[in-house]
């Protein structure tokens, strides 16, 4: 009898221990782990209570819900720092090729406060953009505000060229400037976008004054620099010099977007003089896509006469991205007089400089996404692919630092936030990116650019799944905003 009884006492415990809740809200089990600030890199399991990494171990950790990543790799999420979609299917595209947090830095966004409110409470992912500079320009110039096909208050379209593009700003003008960027930097603006090769017009003074700003408020200016190609003025070469003395003259910091499609075949010529702005103290850092075709309106100031000498292209380098069609002359002069912001490809960089200015060290990646250039879908898988796994040009760890840690550090001098994510240790932003290193792989091209990437089977935004299983859930929106800190 007292066998029996002690026996029953023992099932009556397991019963009772096998109906405790687990630990932690979510167990990663036996997952790869890699962490590119601290350079693990090992087999762990990690544990999530809420939206943070309550603990990493070689032990064995209970859990509401095990996701079992035996052969996966476990990476932070991806940071995007130059994402122009914002709309619902942007984030689905986003999620499923490892980003976890999408930001419009380039071109920034008309009004910050709209911008958050249209998302508050319904993304994937977590968001947020720079106070827009053009944006500024039309309003200033007394033009409308057209409604954005990036997604509800996103980035507007690139004006069309004339007096908004073109004329220097008068002194009264760019005192409304200023009030403009200050209004969104108040509103918690994480910088101030900058286009200069899509506003000409913008003086040196008025690019001074904006860096003058952006070093008060302690936050980066993000800018497409002035001009592209070999001939002077306007050289990429030029238009870095702008940048590094803007930044030396101000003390503010500055990122300089997609160095690939910037500076050509000039940009480790470009790289190289960031390199040396960088050991002399200076805050600058850049990025680039791995893909050799641009895209913008042909109705911007891009395509200024000279545009096709400057760059060493012409116009059968220009492409449709709904037919396929090259231009000529003829339908591209037709296209431009409608003034209608219509996205076209250009084809400038062959796949031997992308490669290399892809896995050089200083540049971290970012997407540069548009709905109609497969970048704005692939990027992320497609470096995962091609530079790691294909070309062995990057090792695991250091294409995740630069699509992680890099980013996030980019973005530490306007938000602490940012130091949670980038990054797998304890006490991180449960922003996971769970993936397969042997299928990760991009679909999307440019007849089928919506094609979602494959091979990311697990990712968590603030710690709920947002993809289980390689799909994506279902009446989940976790995203939040990522705003600057207060002044």
């Amino acid at each position: 009898m007292a066998y029996a009884r002690t026996l029953a006492a023992l099932s009556l415990a397991l019963v009772a221990a096998c109906a405790q809740p687990g630990q932690y809200d979510i167990v990663i089990q036996g997952g790869r782990v890699i962490d590119p600030e601290t350079g693990l890199d090992a087999v762990r399991n990690v544990g999530i209570t809420g939206d943070r990494i309550a603990a990493i171990t070689d032990q064995a950790l209970r859990g509401d819900r095990v996701i079992d990543a035996a052969g996966l790799v476990v990476a932070p999420g991806f940071i995007d720092l130059h994402q122009h979609g914002h709309d619902e299917d942007s984030y689905r595209l986003k999620a499923l090729d490892g980003v976890t947090t999408a930001l419009e830095m380039e071109m920034g966004v008309p009004d910050y406060a709209a911008f958050l409110a249209a998302r508050a409470g319904g993304t994937l992912v977590h968001y947020g953009a720079t106070v827009s500079h053009e944006a500024a320009r039309v309003v200033t110039w007394g033009l409308p505000l057209e409604p954005s096909q990036g997604g509800p208050a996103a980035a507007i379209d690139d004006p069309a060229a004339g007096p908004v593009t073109e004329e220097a700003a008068s002194p009264e003008r760019l005192e409304a400037l200023l009030a403009y960027a200050r209004k969104g930097l108040d509103e918690g603006a994480l910088g101030i976008g900058m286009g200069l090769e899509y506003t000409p017009g913008a003086t040196r003074w008025e690019v001074i004054r904006h860096f003058q700003l952006a070093a008060e408020r302690k936050v980066p200016v993000y800018v497409h620099v002035r001009g592209t190609g070999a001939l002077e003025p306007g050289s990429s070469i030029e238009s870095i010099v702008e940048m590094l003395g803007a930044a030396a003259a101000t003390g503010a910091s500055v990122h300089i977007v997609h160095i690939n499609s910037s500076c050509m075949s000039f940009a480790f010529d470009c790289l190289s003089m960031i390199e040396g702005a960088q050991r002399q103290g200076l805050d600058v850092t850049t990025e680039a896509y791995p893909y050799g075709a641009g895209m913008t309106s042909i109705a911007s100031a891009l395509y200024n006469p000279g545009w096709n000498v400057r760059r060493k292209v012409d116009y059968g380098d220009i492409e449709l991205p709904t037919t396929g069609e090259r231009l000529t002359k003829a339908t591209f002069d037709a296209l431009r007089a409608t003034g209608r912001p219509e996205y076209v490809l250009m084809h400038m960089n062959p796949d031997s400089v992308v490669d290399r200015i892809v896995v050089h060290p200083m540049t971290m990646i970012a997407s540069d996404g548009l709905k109609s250039h497969p970048r704005g879908a692939g990027t992320y898988a497609r470096v995962l692919a091609r530079h790691v796994r294909e070309q062995g040009a990057l090792t695991l760890t250091q294409a995740i630092d630069k699509m992680s840690l890099m980013p996030a550090k980019r973005l530490e001098s306007a938000t602490a936030a940012a130091k949670r994510k980038g990054r797998v240790q304890v006490g991180a932003d449960a922003d996971l990116a769970i993936f397969d290193p042997t299928t990760i792989a991009d679909k999307a091209t440019y007849r089928d650019q919506r094609a979602a990437s494959v091979g990311m089977q697990y990712v968590l935004v603030a710690g709920v799944p947002v993809v289980s299983e390689g799909q994506l859930v279902e009446g989940v929106a976790p995203g939040r905003a990522i705003v600057a800190d207060k002044r």
